[in-house]
């Protein structure tokens, strides 16, 4: 039992993993508050009955309830709709891909409800993520090290990878250690209405959200031309970086040629269809692109938003789909653990990875003064600007960067 009793905000969103948690940490000994955060109002583009946040907010007050905890909700409704939705608008206006989890938990969850329930007196908050902390000392300083959740197949620690010391030294992760079977195991234990409830699978606490409707709000359809490229195309020659290379004598063209995304005219393809809005797709994608008789799927591999072009290659080998090598500028570096901050000029090896639940590969980061470069041991798949790469050592994520 702690003698001052800390206080914790939990985020309660009105799943299994939140609830779990809010009783973990009671057990625990500590003060619990349960406080719901109500992220959307816009019911339009939320598929209705699937996990909208009238249901969300009563499932998550239930578990309060039971458990013996105050609980209130906040609305964060204008903060998010500042901070994730216009980015996210912004983001595919521009061709890119951004990831509103990793951005909602850097701005919404681990800073305005942070704050929400430091104005609360709390000590901690606390998420039913599956990802863990721990506490080393350094020069007499506590550092925080993200870890990997003990459920390798839900480890969440990617979509933490942009928090920093101050904000990790204020979290608690309570349900990091467990299996989601052990999880759900507990829940149905203690009779929680969340027990047997489905993950959410839209939008950060919004719920689910049909995101073409969604992106079509704001984003006009738009016809423009689908380009099937080649894959003998002379523009993927001499593009990879030479077997057993040192970083640093890589030249710095070739550095370049295989961290940035490849470039295409029209007039390196041909026209196979067209689409209704070159912002409505990302790299790597293959559904909704309406192209028959091409014998292979075709896949996105670039698109232009500014001419409304897309680009697409044949088949899931086609070397418009792989990279080398990604480039974050400097700006967009982040170090979760900044004592491992790379100075200009020097290298390391790490392991990383460009979407939730990618298996981990082995890369080389370069520090230059414009930025970082990762270069991978193997080809990867889809790499499109927006997106965020994390990087590892073993079971703990040393920092992240927004992909250029």
């Amino acid at each position: 039992m702690h003698q001052d009793k800390k206080r914790v905000v939990v985020g309660l969103s009105g799943g299994v993993d939140s609830s779990v948690a809010a009783y973990l940490l009671k057990e625990q000994g500590y003060e619990v508050i349960g406080l719901f955060m109500k992220n959307w109002h816009d019911e339009t583009v939320t598929i209705s009955n699937e996990c909208p946040w009238v249901e969300d907010s009563t499932d998550a007050m239930l578990v309060a309830q039971k458990l013996g905890i105050p609980f209130q909700a906040i609305d964060l409704s204008e903060e998010y709709r500042v901070r994730i939705v216009d980015y996210m608008f912004s983001e595919y206006k521009e061709g890119r891909t951004p990831n509103p989890d990793i951005l909602c938990n850097r701005e919404i969850k681990f800073d305005i409800f942070l704050k929400a329930a430091m104005k609360l007196k709390a000590d901690f908050v606390a998420t039913g993520h599956y990802c863990q902390k721990e506490v080393l000392e350094i020069n007499g300083k506590n550092t925080y090290r993200l870890l990997a959740g003990a459920d390798r197949n839900k480890d969440q620690s990617y979509f933490l990878c942009q928090l920093n010391q101050d904000q990790l030294s204020k979290a608690l992760f309570p349900i990091g250690h467990l299996q989601k079977a052990e999880v759900r195991e507990i829940a149905r234990e203690l009779h929680l209405v969340t027990a047997d409830k489905k993950d959410s699978q839209g939008l950060c606490f919004i719920g689910k959200v049909r995101l073409p409707e969604f992106l079509q709000q704001q984003l006009k359809p738009v016809k423009g031309k689908i380009i099937a490229i080649p894959a003998s195309s002379p523009i993927y020659e001499n593009k990879g970086i030479p077997a057993g290379f040192a970083p640093e004598d890589i030249d710095q063209e070739v550095l370049e040629e295989s961290c940035m995304a490849y470039t295409y005219r029209e007039s390196d393809g041909e026209i196979v269809g067209e689409h209704n809005g070159a912002h409505y797709f990302t790299v790597g994608q293959r559904k909704g692109l309406n192209v028959g008789g091409t014998g292979k799927p075709l896949f996105v591999i670039a698109t232009d938003t500014r001419e409304n072009i897309i680009y697409t290659g044949l088949g899931e080998e086609h070397p418009g789909l792989l990279r080398n090598g990604l480039f974050v500028k400097s700006a967009e570096v982040h170090w979760i653990r900044p004592d491992k901050r790379l100075e200009v000029g020097e290298t390391a090896q790490y392991q990383a990875r460009i979407r939730y639940r990618q298996p981990l590969s082995n890369a080389t980061l370069l520090m230059k003064a414009e930025g970082l470069y990762v270069l991978f041991e193997k080809a990867q798949r889809g790499i499109a600007a927006g997106q965020f790469v994390a990087w590892y050592e073993d079971d703990e994520a040393i920092g992240s960067g927004t992909i250029s």
